[in-house]
């Protein structure tokens, strides 16, 4: 290379973990990307090597920090005259190990004039180079994401299957956002397929088949959603820890029974920065707190985990018949993009600063907010409402089963709608002060009033779902609920029966049981201890 030619080439700056611009350019003057042509600079340190064709050669290094108005050191040098700038441009091949489609090689004469042409080459140059610089932050030369969410669904229940459904339609809508298979981990089981099924195969005849394999073949959960048509992007995966692999978004959506099992096997294998959704209703409660099922989840994992809840029945769901639900997503502020709020801590459900050490999302992928979540979780037929009120959907989602046992006891006891009512309006009141009384900084009591899953849960769990309509099962037969459990759920559980458990026991230990009558009744019914006779009694206490 002739003396006062200059050379520009991109390598990825290894101790930084992303790349960076290296410049090997041999200089007679100052060369810069000066701040007021680029500001978008991003935040990381740049080196720049540079070498000199006329003199000994030497590194020197300049550091290049976002915002640039925030530097307080020494002054910034100004632009260079013309006569110093890029004259002739030419590019060489990309780099592989870079994540940019910009990797030129700069010639530069010192004896440049400014009428040239190529003062427009000139400036080109340096935005490409500014581009480049974006991109060693955000992923790729067009200052956007290079990377996608991949979206996990732990869990292949009713629901489980149903979420899987609707998420996979939206990632097959959003290709900018988000991967489009959804890896949805399936607890494998062998089916046998009946003559009359659609899939039957003659030539397998009896014989049992897995159960993954006839979800990724024919795309129908035989077994727990059938009848209804998956999208052909959900795919069936037996393998939990495989199905979570490199998953940045978790969706949890099993029985509440299994969480500690799950969460064993999961520790490990998630990814530091994914963040979750919990479709699983409930608390776990001792006698000394209460702990929401979401927060448990995030700190087994050591990932934020929000939460779903509403008025929600799967199979409906999944016949795409209309309804709403609530989800409740605090955004954790290292994943906020921007200045504001990123050096503050993220404060957990009792409003003290969590004690899990959350990673932040990476630059090369998409944030993740309410408006994406929107976009993964809203279908036509399922619209879906965000807030950061975690406690509020998380009580409202658990302790809303109890109240459905207490209406199902009365109307399987033979009395009317106005004595249902009586329960749901007195149940609502006792989770509003269950609230105040155990999450005073954080609860939010128009969560409960206005969202799916305050009311609308509500209602929905003590006309149509299991609490209501076994333990109306065990009056109008006379035997207990847990008679009923153990002869009519094939293994499965009430959840109302252990959160009523639970949470009467953590209220007698903090003395204040008398201050929650229908908790306390529903808990007695269970026991045996009153019938449902004594229920307005009291409430009359």
């Amino acid at each position: 290379m002739a003396p006062g030619v200059r050379s520009c080439a991109l390598v990825p700056y290894k101790s930084s973990g992303i790349p960076c611009l290296q410049r090997s350019l041999g200089l007679f003057g100052q060369t810069i990307l000066h701040p007021h042509r680029f500001p978008r600079l991003p935040a990381l340190v740049t080196r720049l090597h540079l070498q000199s064709h006329l003199h000994t050669r030497t590194d020197r290094c300049l550091r290049f920090v976002r915002p640039f108005s925030t530097l307080h050191s020494s002054p910034l040098p100004p632009l260079p005259p013309p006569q110093q700038r890029l004259q002739q441009v030419s590019r060489c091949p990309p780099r592989p190990s870079l994540k940019t489609p910009y990797a030129p090689r700069a010639f530069v004469d010192d004896n440049h004039t400014p009428g040239s042409p190529l003062l427009r080459v000139n400036r080109r140059c340096f935005s490409q180079t500014a581009k480049m610089a974006v991109a060693s932050e955000n992923g790729n030369g067009n200052g956007t994401a290079v990377r996608k969410h991949k979206v996990a669904v732990i869990g292949s229940g009713n629901w489980g299957t149903t979420v899987a459904k609707l998420v996979a339609e939206s990632t097959h809508e959003n290709p900018d956002l988000f991967e489009e298979d959804v890896q949805m981990w399936v607890y494998e089981e062998q089916v046998v397929l009946p003559k009359d099924s659609p899939h039957y195969d003659a030539a397998v005849g009896d014989q049992p088949q897995k159960l993954t394999s006839i979800i990724n073949t024919h795309h129908e959960n035989v077994k727990y959603l059938s009848g209804i048509a998956l999208p052909k992007n959900v795919v069936a995966n037996p393998s939990l820890q495989d199905t979570v692999k490199d998953a940045s978004i978790l969706i949890f959506n099993f029985p509440h029974e299994f969480i500690a099992n799950i969460l064993k096997q999961l520790k490990g294998h998630v990814a530091p920065y994914a963040r979750g959704i919990s479709c699983i209703k409930g608390v776990t409660v001792t006698d000394d707190k209460v702990e929401l099922i979401c927060e448990h989840i995030g700190e087994s994992l050591n990932i934020y985990c929000g939460a779903l809840s509403g008025g929600n029945i799967a199979t409906e769901i999944a016949n795409e018949m209309w309804c709403e639900t609530t989800i409740a997503y605090n955004t954790p502020p290292c994943d906020k993009r921007g200045a504001d709020g990123s050096n503050d801590q993220h404060l957990d459900s009792h409003g003290q600063v969590t004690k899990t050490p959350l990673v932040p999302l990476p630059h090369d992928l998409p944030p993740l907010d309410h408006a994406e979540l929107r976009k993964l979780f809203d279908r036509p037929y399922f619209t879906v409402s965000m807030v950061s009120d975690v406690v509020g959907v998380s009580l409202g989602g658990a302790l809303k089963n109890i109240v459905a046992l207490a209406c199902g006891f009365v109307e399987g006891h033979g009395w009317n709608m106005t004595a249902k009512t009586a329960v749901m309006r007195r149940g609502m009141l006792e989770i509003l002060a269950f609230g105040r009384e155990f999450f005073p900084e954080t609860i939010q009591e128009k969560t409960l009033w206005e969202e799916s899953a305050g009311w609308g849960d509500m209602i929905v769990s003590c006309t149509s779902a299991r609490n209501w309509r076994y333990s109306k099962m065990a009056v109008e037969r006379g035997v207990s609920v847990q008679e009923i459990e153990r002869t009519e759920l094939n293994g499965q559980k009430l959840q109302g029966i252990s959160t009523s458990r639970e949470v009467s026991s953590f209220l007698r230990a903090k003395g204040v049981e008398e201050r929650y009558p229908l908790f306390k009744a529903v808990e007695l019914i269970l026991d045996q201890k009153i019938n449902v006779d004594d229920i307005p009694k009291l409430f009359r206490k």
